[in-house]
C-alpha cells in the first residue's frame, strides 16, 4: 500500500494500492493523458475521468478493477490536480522498480 499526498498543505492523503497501479497499466490510464506542455491541472484530471467513462460503456466483460479505482482514487473526494500530478509520480516510479526486478539476474 502507498500513500500519495493530495494537496499542498499535506493535510490530505490518499492510499494507493498495488491493485490501483496495476489496473492502471492494464488499462494504459496514463498513456498520452498530459499534454506536451507537461502541467496537470483540473483539465487533465477530467480527460482522465472521460478516458474512463468511456472505457467501462464501452467494455463487454467485468471491469471490476476499473471501477474500484474510480471509487477508490479517481473519483474520491480528496482527488485533485495535485493529488493526480502525485499519482503519476508513483506510478513512475512503481514501473521503475518494476523493471528494476526483472532486470536483476538471481544468484542461485
Amino acid at each position: 500500500m502507498y500513500t500519495i499526498q493530495t494537496n499542498t498543505s499535506g493535510t490530505r492523503s490518499m492510499e494507493i494500492s498495488e491493485e490501483h497501479l496495476k489496473t492502471i497499466e492494464k488499462y494504459s490510464l496514463f498513456q498520452h493523458l498530459i499534454d506536451s506542455n507537461g502541467i496537470v491541472d483540473e483539465s487533465v484530471l477530467d480527460k482522465l475521468k472521460l478516458n474512463i467513462r468511456s472505457l467501462i460503456a464501452s467494455s463487454e466483460t467485468n471491469c471490476k478493477d476499473l471501477l474500484d479505482l474510480c471509487i477508490d482514487v479517481i473519483y474520491h473526494n480528496n482527488m485533485k490536480a495535485f493529488g493526480l500530478n502525485q499519482l503519476l509520480q508513483l506510478y513512475a516510479k512503481w514501473e521503475e522498480g518494476k523493471r528494476e526486478e526483472t532486470a536483476e539476474p538471481t544468484n542461485e
